[in-house]
């Protein structure tokens, strides 16, 4: 049976387009699905769970549209300036990150604002949610890296890192992460906290994305898309995306291939077959769409594609012992207004005593 996918983008025209993809034939196909006008101003980001689109502008609003019934689904209004990221964690929580410094988490249970940080001294330019649930990462203008513990609500580490990065990437295993600075990418150790490798890109770099936990996809202010081993630090492949520069990679998996996805300013979304072996060989196209917009951002959407909370991570961090702690117990997510709190299951609830008679 052919898997279901969704193209989901943004663009400078304030519109948010989705488009549903045929998978079962050897070229895909790709047929409109919706068009979601709630803007005012351009689209800067966009993130999908199992069921909900979610966008963000320079209007200062999130808008969200539901998939499942095709419907918008109302606007989140909380940040005082433009709306630079945004990331789903799981059906449970949205992050979202803005121009006025501010981190905040909402429930999409009842889209409550839980939580609000004040995560930097300038713009948050970008964060991340830990494959655990337990940690972000965000990077702002202020020129800092900061790890955030979702336990809590507390900043667990911050670093100087002397330059404002403007990507901040945890890889699918969670035990490294990248940070995008201009033309370069650091790779970072979660126990360590310090950079193992580095990789220079030609052109300035707009967007990153883990294909597995060591090949990374590199877009840049050009028409290529290059492929990165950062455990070797080194590129191991390089193609023509697009015919002007790509905005922005995202990728899923298949049952034994990896499908890159590009959009670019020249309006097209293309879809890219890639077998991920010791020797990588050129992507294949599998088809292609052109919106005939000015793409800004993008999310690949699919029904199954659902995090689950491991029930031990890949590595625990010692750049806090706090977070060390956390991140070793297995812990469920409790929604309670103002606060995230999670719940350690191994121990049973204890009963309030009856003052009463």
């Amino acid at each position: 049976m052919a898997a279901v996918l969704e193209l989901i983008a943004g663009s400078y025209e304030q519109i948010t387009v989705g488009y549903r993809v045929k998978t079962g034939e050897e070229k895909w196909t790709a047929t409109a699905n919706f068009t979601h006008h709630a803007h005012t101003a351009s689209v800067s980001a966009v993130a999908a769970s199992e069921r909900f689109v979610a966008t963000g502008s320079k209007d200062e609003t999130i808008q969200l549209y539901d998939l499942k019934k095709g419907i918008e689904h109302g606007a989140l209004l909380h940040h005082d300036g433009s709306i630079t990221c945004l990331e789903f964690y799981g059906t449970s929580h949205l992050l979202s990150g803005g121009e006025d410094g501010l981190l905040c988490v909402w429930s999409t249970k009842k889209w409550e604002c839980l939580k609000s940080f004040k995560a930097h001294k300038g713009q948050v330019t970008s964060l991340s949610v830990h494959p655990s649930g337990k940690l972000a990462l965000s990077v702002g203008t202020d020129k800092t890296l900061r790890t955030w513990n979702l336990i809590n609500g507390r900043s667990a580490f911050i670093k100087n890192i002397k330059q404002n990065g403007h990507i901040v990437r945890w890889s699918p295993d969670g035990d490294k992460y990248v940070v995008a600075v201009d033309d370069r990418v650091d790779v970072y150790d979660l126990e360590t906290a310090t950079v193992t490798a580095t990789t220079t890109n030609p052109k300035r770099i707009s967007s990153v994305k883990f294909l597995n936990n060591s090949i990374l996809a590199v877009a840049g202010d050009d028409e290529s898309v290059r492929l990165c081993d950062v455990e070797k630090s080194k590129w191991v492949c390089e193609f023509k995306a697009h015919e002007t520069r790509v905005k922005a990679v995202d990728s899923l998996m298949m049952e034994d291939y990896c499908v890159v996805v590009t959009a670019s300013n020249d309006g097209f979304i293309k879809m890219w077959k890639i077998h991920l072996k010791e020797e990588l060989e050129p992507p294949t196209l599998l088809g292609e769409v052109n919106t005939t917009a000015r793409l800004t951002c993008l999310a690949v959407w699919k029904p199954s594609s659902v995090q689950q909370i491991p029930k031990q991570p890949s590595s625990e961090a010692t750049t806090s012992a706090v977070l060390a702690l956390e991140l070793s117990k297995t812990k469920r997510v409790r929604i309670a207004t103002e606060e995230v709190i999670l719940e350690d299951e191994s121990k049973p609830k204890k009963k309030k005593k009856n003052s009463g008679k």
